[in-house]
């Protein structure tokens, strides 16, 4: 074959290579745009609930167990009256003061403390 007849040939071989060089490869995303991705950007932080810093075992005066966790803010406090039961939360205004919530009351912290429990009264509980 004559060289004079490949020229032309090659010289589109460049030219669509060369266009090929140029361009951005194709990005694909798979993920739909979050429709609520400005909202979020624009919602105040969240505050997470303190982390638990000491957790025991009180037996009362009636000997009845009682479970309290204390929180690590030191004005929050979960008790709960089975080891498994749901939490009811009480809260202390300022640190150092009986926690409180709907009749219930815990005053103290540590080796004893003094519950008062709707139904059963205040007794003195120790760890």
């Amino acid at each position: 074959m004559k060289p004079y007849i490949l020229f032309p040939f090659a010289a589109a071989a460049i030219m669509s290579l060369s266009a090929c060089g140029q361009s951005q490869p194709e990005v694909v995303d798979n993920k739909a745009p979050d429709p609520i991705a400005e909202q979020a950007a624009m919602a105040a932080p969240v505050q997470l609930p303190p982390a638990v810093k000491d957790s025991r075992t009180y037996r009362c005066k009636d000997n009845s167990l009682i479970y309290v966790d204390f929180l690590a803010d030191d004005k929050s406090a979960n008790l709960r009256m089975e080891k498994t039961g749901t939490p009811t939360a009480l809260k202390a205004e300022v640190a150092g003061e009986p926690y409180k919530f709907d009749g219930y009351e815990l005053v103290g912290h540590g080796a004893s403390v003094t519950a008062t429990i709707p139904g059963k009264g205040t007794q003195a509980c120790k760890a």
